[in-house]
């Protein structure tokens, strides 16, 4: 990456690890935290409850969300942790833009299966995890940064904070 970036959206699919290594890497960046998952309309909530995925209908309103949160992140550093599986939604999120840089956390389906089986209290099912599979467009090194999640999160933080320290 080209220096670091204002904006950094961590995507990949559930159980990548977006919030909780969001959440460590915006506190050591001093940056804000913003957890897309939280913006999600309670239709969407509702139909991932129930275990049907959402179609890209349903992801514009909630895309066009995340978008202002990038906008508005103008003056402040920001960490945003979105799914961002296709490309159309990276660009929609204004990802390709100079100030926003992306990072893909990526795993294997057994490690996320085993994540997304472990927790509790969390819209997205397991079964859910072969849909987002399916849809995900992994990014090109051009696009941004892939950092496996196979590592504790302290180390995952590391590899993020050298990728963006590293020139573009």
């Amino acid at each position: 990456m080209s220096g670091s970036p204002r904006v950094i959206v961590l995507m990949g699919v559930a159980g990548s690890g977006k919030s909780t290594v969001g959440l460590a890497l915006a506190e050591k960046l001093g940056a804000r935290f913003v957890d897309a998952d939280d913006f999600h309309p309670p239709a969407n909530v509702e139909k991932m409850s129930s275990g049907v995925p959402l179609d890209d209908a349903d992801r514009r309103p909630w895309l066009d969300a995340m978008r202002r949160e990038v906008i508005e992140a103008a003056t402040e550093k920001t960490v945003l942790a979105c799914s961002a599986l296709k490309r159309t939604y990276r660009k929609r999120l204004g990802v390709d833009g100079p100030d926003v840089g992306l990072v893909y956390l990526a795993g294997s389906r057994e490690l996320l299966w085993k994540r997304i089986s472990g927790r509790d209290g969390h819209f997205m099912k397991p079964e859910m995890l072969d849909s987002q599979l399916d849809t995900l467009e992994e990014p090109d090194a051009d696009e941004g940064t892939a950092v496996s999640i196979d590592a504790p999160v302290a180390e995952i933080v590391a590899t993020i904070v050298n990728a963006l320290d590293k020139p573009g």
